[in-house]
């Protein structure tokens, strides 16, 4: 039997990630608020009155709840598919692999995926949802063995972002057995991104004179004298 986790000992940033699953699944009954939070201390035997101090109430009290609960799926996705463990896939089954991670473990708490996706829409939250979904998909591509550091770099994650994201608004309203049509989607989107990486791959062989965008834009900050 696994022990109980000592929360005492704990910091409030380790408390805010042992707590994060928890309230995750109080959010499906109670949204993402300061009730989700002691109902979720509760359930796992934690001092409310620390809890509270961990996610302070708030404007920003939801997203930081939402942000600590991305990162415990982040955390579990890498502990469960280190990079040795997906080198032998291709590139393109390491990244549905990770998704598919990430959608199994969230499965049995769509209604938390929804509200949760509602309170990261909202405009005062849009500059650290996008955050959020970078982070992610960064540590996606760092898990997969991306290695680039041109442009590519940030085209891949936001690429993959926005993938992501996409199959999530799939996934919170699929009844469909099995949460079928949702993979679907996802393959259909991999499988689309995987043509347009082939087809510039053979455009950028075939114009060896174009000349470097990561030099371009380079040129437009620090222009030559």
């Amino acid at each position: 039997m696994t022990a109980s986790p000592d929360f005492a000992d704990m910091t409030l940033d380790e408390l805010r990630l042992a707590l994060a699953p928890d309230i995750a699944a109080s959010a499906i009954f109670d949204g993402w608020n300061e009730t989700a939070l002691v109902a979720a201390a509760e359930m796992a035997g934690a001092d409310v009155d620390i809890a509270k101090l961990a996610f302070p109430r708030g404007r920003g009290q939801a997203m930081d709840m939402i942000d600590a609960w991305i990162a415990s799926v982040d955390r579990a996705m890498a502990d469960e598919w280190p990079p040795e463990r997906l080198a032998s896939l291709k590139v393109r089954e390491r990244i549905r692999t990770l998704i598919a991670f990430r959608l199994e473990a969230v499965e049995h708490i769509d209604e938390a995926v929804r509200r949760a996706m509602a309170v990261m829409a909202m405009p005062q939250n849009a500059p650290r949802s996008l955050q959020l979904g970078w982070r992610s998909a960064d540590l996606m591509w760092r898990l997969a063995g991306d290695t680039a550091t041109d442009y590519n770099h940030y085209t891949k994650r936001a690429i993959l972002a926005g993938i992501y994201s996409a199959t999530l608004a799939v996934f919170v309203n699929d009844d469909s057995e099995g949460k079928a049509r949702t993979y679907e989607f996802l393959d259909r989107r991999i499988d689309g991104v995987m043509r347009f990486e082939k087809a510039k791959a053979q455009f950028t062989r075939g114009t060896p004179e174009l000349p470097s965008l990561t030099r371009f834009l380079g040129r437009l900050r620090y222009p030559s004298r």
